[in-house]
């Protein structure tokens, strides 16, 4: 080899080495882009993969057997309450009536569901008439007092009885946030009290476009 062609060599394996590496980091960025996009931001707490909180066998107000795959194809958001609650409670489906309205032509496809952690109190006639004050469309679920620290623990879901000046006016503490389901009945957020509908209706939307 010449020594007048050795610059030339050096310049063309530099080129190469420069569009070999530049592809590389470009592949790479594409890939990391790619798994980006793939996840999405929401506003609750992302629980993709919980162990828990995953299904349960419950009777809704009007008396028929309930369980996760009865609502195949709606996001559900499920919470845990008593309808004498002063106020988590009602805020926390006056709420969630406010986000099946922000969801638009999409709100047929919200399901809300409210355990009450206090069936001694709320018959299927009380549950009915507090479902009716958000939304006709959203269910009220029970179980036996006996099945339901079970249902809870399953939950993570605290609550405790409160005695109050009567036997019948107890109060009940509770856990204040909402679980949210995918279209295919997987739980996938948990959303705090007081969070706004405005968030909560853009990580359903997410979720439904997922869907």
């Amino acid at each position: 080899m010449t020594p007048s062609k050795l610059p030339i060599l050096l310049k063309r394996r530099n080129a190469l080495l420069y569009v070999a590496n530049y592809a590389l980091l470009t592949g790479t960025i594409g890939t990391i882009s790619a798994c980006s996009e793939q996840k999405p931001a929401f506003s609750s707490v992302d629980i993709t993969g919980a162990d828990y909180a995953r299904d349960f066998a419950l009777t809704d107000h009007n008396g028929q057997p309930k369980s996760m795959k009865n609502f195949a194809g709606k996001v559900v958001v499920l919470f845990f309450g008593y309808t004498q609650c002063p106020d988590v409670c009602p805020t926390s489906m006056a709420e969630l009536a406010e986000v099946k309205k922000l969801l638009g032509a999409d709100g047929d496809k919200l399901q809300g569901l409210f355990i009450t952690i206090d069936p001694e109190r709320d018959t299927p006639a009380v549950l009915k008439a507090y479902m009716e004050n958000f939304d006709p469309t959203f269910l009220a679920l029970s179980t036996a007092p006996e099945k339901l620290t079970a249902l809870a623990k399953d939950f993570k879901v605290y609550y405790k009885k409160v005695d109050g000046k009567t036997p019948s006016s107890y109060t009940m503490d509770h856990s204040a946030g909402s679980y949210v389901y995918d279209t295919k009945g997987t739980v996938r957020l948990y959303t705090r009290y007081g969070s706004g509908a405005k968030a909560l209706a853009g990580d359903i939307a997410l979720l439904l476009k997922q869907a």
